[in-house]
């Protein structure tokens, strides 16, 4: 009895490590995930998927951020998490220059930091997960060169300053590159209004001959519908008019159903917060020193430096597989 006594006691023993494992986590461990205009679906299909990773694991996960786009009130609420000590932020960046120093400090006092969706590469986060924005862009651009059959004037709707629409521009020009017929007559800073981004549409919709625009292309999530809207209203597709739009709300996905919108680039908010969590708890559960290093340059790195989530495009070929996608979703609904 004395020797299987002492066989279940090793035994026992052996399985405490993953006893603890399975026991490691805690509601006292707070992750933040922190954006800019966090009112809009985009932001709120990557809060599901925050929260969705912080139930699995039985942690505690919050979004903070402006209602509007505010990139001064954004770095306040990176600032005010960052204060709180918190097991981990995520962070899309909707300014490099005005984040970077809070990420520095953040990590510097030992917070873990990841971006997703908009990075800041020249900052100590440890990696960035999301779009390769620059294929998002050259998807979009060989989209548009192909029905325009490489000739026309085209104008976008962006944000300027914002580091993954800035990739998502470079993207589109690098393939108009390979079609002189393709002129980029504006780059229309909206300023993070998308009623600003309509306006602007309907200007650009009364001009006709060599000044007629030909494709409107929004390089962010809040443009396409508003932008959608002016086109509706004058039955703009029917003249010859080409929009493109970013991501797969379903008013932009509704619009591209009807053929309002020709296609959008779709991108996985909901899996970039989610992996986002994941990948913040297991630094904080197993810290690694220094946490302030170069590790892009480091062949021997713990850290990739980036997970790419990927894009597609969507079209009316393909619309109704992501709308049914968004209605069998519930933890997205209800985030």
């Amino acid at each position: 009895m004395s020797i299987l006594r002492k066989w279940v006691g090793l035994v026992f023993l052996g399985l405490l490590p993953l006893l603890a494992g399975c026991s490691r986590h805690s509601t006292s461990e707070h992750y933040y995930l922190i954006a800019t205009n966090i009112k809009l679906p985009y932001w709120q299909t990557a809060a599901a998927g925050f929260a969705k990773a912080a139930g699995q694991y039985g942690v505690t996960a919050e979004m903070l951020g402006p209602d509007n786009f505010d990139p001064v009130g954004e770095v306040k609420a990176f600032h005010d998490a960052a204060a709180l000590k918190p097991a981990g932020i995520l962070v899309s960046v909707a300014n490099e220059a005005l984040m970077t120093p809070e990420i520095d400090a953040a990590v510097a006092a030992g917070i873990p930091v990841i971006t997703f969706d908009s990075d800041a590469p020249a900052s100590h986060r440890l990696y960035f997960i999301g779009t390769n924005n620059v294929q998002a862009g050259r998807l979009g651009g060989e989209r548009v060169a192909a029905q325009l059959n490489g000739k026309g004037n085209v104008a976008f709707f962006t944000i300027a300053g914002q580091p993954n629409l800035e990739d998502r521009l470079k993207g589109y020009k690098d393939v108009f590159t390979k079609y002189p017929g393709i002129k980029v007559v504006e780059v229309f800073d909206m300023k993070g209004d998308s009623g600003v981004a309509m306006d602007k549409a309907q200007q650009y919709l009364t001009r006709t001959g060599a000044d007629k625009i030909d494709a409107m292309i929004c390089l962010e999530a809040s443009a396409g519908k508003d932008v959608g809207e002016a086109f509706r209203r004058v039955n703009a597709q029917a003249s010859g008019h080409l929009l493109v739009a970013m991501d797969v709300d379903d008013a932009t996905l509704k619009l591209v159903k009807s053929g309002v919108i020709d296609s959008t680039i779709s991108q996985k908010p909901y899996t970039m917060a989610l992996l986002g969590l994941k990948a913040l708890d297991e630094v904080h559960h197993y810290p690694v020193k220094p946490l302030a290093a170069n590790y892009d340059l480091d062949p021997f790195s713990p850290f990739p430096a980036f997970v790419d989530t990927g894009v597609a495009l969507v079209d009316r070929t393909n619309v109704d597989l992501i709308l049914n996608h968004n209605k069998e979703a519930p933890d997205i609904r209800n985030p």
